[in-house]
This record gives structure tokens, C-alpha cells and sequence, in this order.
């Protein structure tokens, strides 16, 4: 911890030192002073920290009953048969988290003295607005180290992280305690709210000056002022919505089975107010995008995307990925050119009910083993190429069985499925791995989406209020999975979730299994397994395949799990722990 969190200090403090030393100072050596009058090396310390946010699609999949790899010496593999320890964690988020905090500590304590713009309104604007987005990142990595890292530590207690909010150079002590998972969530909150108070909730231009927020008025009453700092431009970076959903992530985390105990203040009514204030924002549950499912795939949306729009079904995303492949090369199948890395299990696929809304073992299913694809949810073809489904610019029929006779078939190359599945989800099916003719297209990565927040305040309102209660807003955990499943299954009447609706733990089912479907692949099942802490025999059920011959459907084992109890929280790395004295291991990790 203290090597990477001191490479800062080092690099600015230490050789600030220098100029002392060496006469003249050296072209390529920066003193923290020259912050104040250089704006692009002081907006480089907040630009650095954006590069440390954890990416979206981590595959993270491959660990839990979702997905299984190809490539077997893959780090998330290895981690979900045995070699997850305090020393091999390939979902530590610990050190980059901790450096991107220093970059904004750093930035957050000279920012005031920085000469932004010879404007001095635009000045005063421009440090208003990164002020904001740096309390808003701290808050962000606080919230990913406290999911990845929080838990009930070796004296007992529930713990969180160590908080710094200061900068820390090299004397400052780094041998700091565990903050409890409260005292994190209230930091976390804290921030944000530091975010939402000097963000606008989105960037846009505005036409006059009537339309500046109240809050930025004193800051300047000329339109074009504020349109050149809080317009279009910054947008893809920090903003007050982002806030807001971080909000309502923290919540629901902190909520959760995982981290219920009696120095934990969290409430799933807090969960459900939080996400349903960006609900709110969005128009309502009438408002939930209708083209979300495919959010990945939505070829006129995506490609006719500029000054850094979203989509409507996007919150936040990364920068465009223009004329690009990386996906497509990575997953598709080999007969398309592709590695196959993702393959879905069996399992998932047996997570998508049929047609009708049943799910495949009801009595109302109407579920045919032998036609395993027929009938049944239309997100399972969006999300999963199986069996004789068609893939990749010249639809191509994959034929996915091990004596199919292609190099799709079962095990039948290193890059081919080893589950009888191929992930579709995250890919555009126009773009072409051919080698003869390689050719990209627009790719979206998101940050966060808003079926995300409709599916959290769900959940929440749920356990808060039961399926039907509205709590503070017109609208219930019912209301919020019906339009979700209307949008994915076309129902008109859902008689599965009318049965679920009169009881809690039948809710729960359903919409614990709604946000497996939808967000499946985004990187969320892993770490949400654990927060609802579900039992070991689940966190370590088989991963199933199915393969598929002429005359024969053949479920088969493909890949154990080697999970123990205490793995529903991840370790503190070992390393941090032989050198502080007062940081404390969770419970279980040696």
C-alpha cells in the first residue's frame, strides 16, 4: 500500500526536492506550485484518476454459475477452483483504488489556487465543476473498494477500508485502521453529496441565462459562461446524475444480506429512495428505455452518437469505441473468427423462463427438454447463441454439439465452447473477423444503465415494503418487474409475476432472477451473489452444459466450484496486512 500510494508523493514531492539540488531544474520535472499557473498539469491529476474506474465488462462471469472460459489459465477460472487467496486476487481493486485517491486528494487540496481561466467567472466555474467530479470519483473507487474489500474483519466486527481524504506524502502515517462499513457508506454519501452540489445533473447547453441552476448563479449570470464550463463539452465525465446512481449502488450494497448488523445504519428504504430518485429523473417506470435490452446492439442509437451523448438507456459510458472489434474478436465463435472466450452455462440458460413468463420447471411452462429453445423468453436469442441459432454478418448457422463436424462444436478447438453456449450479448452481429476483410463498428461501453436503477429499486422496495408498497413514491417493486418483463416478453398479462406479487419471498426470487437476465454479462453476478449471501452449496453449484446432437439434447458437467464461506468477502491483499499493524484481515482469509 504504501509504495503505491506514496509513487505521488514521490513523483511531485521528491522531486520537487530537486530544484533545490540541481540548477536549473530540469525541463521534465514538475513541482506541485506549478499547479496554480499550468491548468493542463493540474487537470491532469483528476484525468489521471478516471483512468483507475473499474471496467465495466470485467468477465467476472467466468467465476460464478453464469459462465465458464475456454482459456484455462485464466485468472477467474483458477480463483472459482481453489486458488483464491490473500495473495492470488484477481478482483482486488485495492491498489489502483488507493492511487487514483491520492491523484484526487492532491487535486482537491490546490485546486482553489489554480488560475483556471483568464475569465474569472469561467475560472471559478471551471474549479466548481472538477472540485465536483473529484469528490465524485473519491466517492466512486470508496464504493468499489468497500464492495470489493468489506467485511467482517478478524476481531469480529464489520469493517470497511481505511478512509483517506487527505493527500498523503512521506511522512504522513500509513498505518492506518479500518474504518467500520457505516463510517465508509456515510464517507461515500458524503462525497457525493459534495458531487451533486457542485455538478449540474447533466451537461448541456443552455439558451439564456434563466436557465443556469440556482446554485451556479453565483458563480456567473452569463449563459455562454456557463455553457463553456457545464455545457456539452465535459460531458462522458462526472456529472450529478452519476452521483445519484452511486448513491442508490452504495445503498443497496450496504442494505444487502451481506453486511446486515447492528453498527450498519443501512435500510433498503434507503436503497429504494435513492434509485428511485433517478427513476424520477428519468420520467417514471413509463420511462424505462424500450430499446434497453439490446442497449449493445442498437446500431442506429450507437452509431449516431456525438458531442458525447448517451443513448436513453445509458446513465454513463466510457468514450465511443469507434471502427472497433476487440469483442467480437475475443467472444465470437471460431468459425467467426472469434476466441469463444465467454461461454454460458447451462445454468444461465435455464434462468430464462419460457415465452409465456413461467419459468421452465413450472407447471404452466409448457417446457419441451428435447426442443430446450423453442418457446421460450425472446432475451435468451439476444443474450446466448445456442444451438442452430444464426451469428455474424452472413448468418451463419452455429451448430454448437461435439460431433457437429465444425470447429464450433464442443471442445473441439482450444477457442471452442466447452458448455455447448457462445455469448452474443456485448457483440454487433455486423462485425467481420474475417481476416480477408476485417471490419469494425461503433461500439458503446457503458458505466452505468437505467434498467440497473429500475432493478435496484425493485429489489429494495421490495424487502422495504413488500411487491405492492410504494413507500415515498406512486410506484412499487411490482410496477418496476412488470415493466421490464412487458419490455423483454411483450405480455400484455404476466400471470407469473401476478402469482409472485402477494409474497415477499417469491418477489425476491423473480427479481433477483430479472436482474441476473438483464444484466447479465455486465459483470454484476459475482458480487452480487455475495452480497445477498446466499449458501455455500449455491456459490458453488456446478457449471453445466448442454450438448446437442440430431436426435439428442445431453446435459453434462462442466467445471466445479471451490468457494468456502468466509469467500462472500473479498481479502484485504496480504502484502498491505505484514505491513501495518493495525489493518485488519477479514475473517477466514490467512
Amino acid at each position: 500500500m504504501k509504495h503505491k500510494i506514496l509513487l505521488m508523493a514521490f513523483a511531485v514531492i521528491l522531486l520537487s526536492a530537486c530544484k533545490k539540488v540541481l540548477e536549473p531544474q530540469p525541463d521534465n520535472l514538475r513541482t506541485i506550485d506549478q499547479m496554480y499557473t499550468d491548468v493542463n498539469f493540474a487537470q491532469g491529476f483528476l484525468n489521471s484518476a478516471y483512468r483507475y474506474i473499474p471496467s465495466y465488462y470485467d468477465n467476472t462471469e467466468i467465476a460464478t454459475d453464469d459462465a465458464v472460459t475456454n482459456q484455462l489459465t485464466h485468472g477467474f477460472l483458477q480463483m472459482a477452483q481453489g486458488s483464491w487467496t490473500v495473495n492470488n486476487n484477481p478482483v482486488s481493486v485495492w491498489n489502483q483504488s488507493y492511487e487514483a485517491m491520492q491523484y484526487l486528494n492532491l487535486f482537491l487540496q490546490n485546486s482553489d489556487k489554480v488560475k483556471w481561466a483568464m475569465d474569472p467567472e469561467a475560472a471559478k466555474l471551471f474549479n466548481v465543476r472538477m472540485r465536483g467530479e473529484a469528490f465524485g470519483l473519491r466517492g466512486l473507487f470508496l464504493y468499489f473498494l468497500l464492495r470489493n474489500h468489506g467485511g467482517v474483519g478478524s476481531n469480529g466486527q464489520l469493517l470497511g477500508v481505511p478512509i483517506v481524504t487527505t493527500y498523503q506524502d512521506a511522512k504522513s502515517n500509513f498505518n492506518l485502521p479500518r474504518a467500520s462499513f457505516d463510517d465508509c457508506v456515510k464517507q461515500i454519501y458524503k462525497d457525493l453529496d459534495s458531487a451533486e452540489e457542485y455538478l449540474p445533473v447533466e451537461y448541456n447547453d443552455i439558451s439564456n441565462a434563466t436557465q443556469i441552476p440556482e446554485r451556479f448563479k453565483k458563480y456567473t449570470q452569463n449563459y455562454e459562461t456557463y455553457n463553456r464550463v457545464m455545457g456539452v463539452y465535459p460531458r462522458l465525465l462526472f456529472n450529478g446524475l452519476i452521483a445519484k446512481a452511486f448513491r442508490a449502488r452504495t445503498a443497496l450494497l450496504a442494505a444487502s444480506p451481506a453486511f446486515t448488523n447492528v453498527s450498519n445504519t443501512a435500510a433498503w428504504a434507503n436503497a429504494a429512495e435513492y434509485a428511485g430518485r433517478v427513476i424520477d429523473y428519468k420520467g417514471g417506470v413509463g420511462a424505462l428505455p424500450s430499446t434497453g435490452v439490446t442497449y449493445y446492439a442498437n446500431t442506429s442509437e450507437i452509431d449516431g452518437l456525438g458531442n458525447g451523448a448517451n443513448t436513453p438507456e445509458t446513465i454513463w459510458r466510457d468514450n465511443l469505441a469507434t471502427g472497433d472489434s476487440g469483442q467480437e474478436s475475443q467472444h465470437f465463435p471460431p468459425s467467426l473468427f472469434g476466441s469463444g472466450l465467454m461461454n454460458p452455462t447451462q445454468n444461465l440458460v435455464d434462468a430464462f423462463p419460457m415465452a409465456n413468463g413461467y419459468p421452465i420447471g413450472h407447471a404452466s411452462a409448457n417446457y419441451n427438454a428435447s426442443s430446450p429453445f423453442a418457446n421460450r423468453d425472446p432475451r435468451l436469442g439476444k443474450y446466448i447463441i445456442y444451438d442452430g441459432a444464426t451469428a455474424g454478418v452472413s448468418n451463419t448457422v452455429i451448430k454448437t454439439g461435439s460431433a457437429s463436424g465444425t470447429d464450433d462444436g464442443i471442445g473441439v478447438r482450444s477457442t471452442s465452447s466447452r458448455t455447448g453456449y457462445y455469448m452474443r450479448k456485448r457483440l454487433r452481429m455486423d462485425v467481420n473477423r474475417n481476416p480477408v476483410s476485417i471490419t469494425g463498428k461503433n461500439h458503446i461501453n457503458p458505466r452505468i444503465r437505467y434498467t440497473e436503477m429500475y432493478l435496484a429499486y425493485a429489489e429494495a422496495a421490495n424487502e422495504a415494503w413488500g411487491p405492492t408498497g410504494t413507500g415515498t413514491r406512486t410506484y412499487s417493486a411490482y410496477d418496476v418487474i412488470k415493466a421490464i418483463r412487458k419490455r423483454a416478453l411483450g405480455l400484455n398479462t404476466d400471470p407469473y409475476l401476478e402469482e409472485c406479487k402477494a409474497d415477499v419471498a417469491k418477489m425476491r426470487e423473480l427479481i433477483r432472477n430479472e436482474r441476473r437476465l438483464e444484466l447479465s454479462f455486465e459483470s454484476f453476478r459475482f458480487w452480487d451473489l455475495r452480497r445477498w449471501k446466499v449458501d455455500l452449496a449455491k456459490l458453488n453449484e456446478t457449471a453445466k452444459g448442454l450438448n446437442v446432437s440430431v436426435s439428442l439434447t445431453t446435459p453434462f458437467n462442466v467445471e466445479t466450484r471451490s468457494f468456502q464461506n468466509y469467500m462472500i468477502y473479498g481479502p484485504i491483499p496480504n502484502s498491505e496486512v505484514l505491513k501495518y499493524s493495525q489493518l485488519l484481515q477479514n475473517q477466514g482469509w490467512k
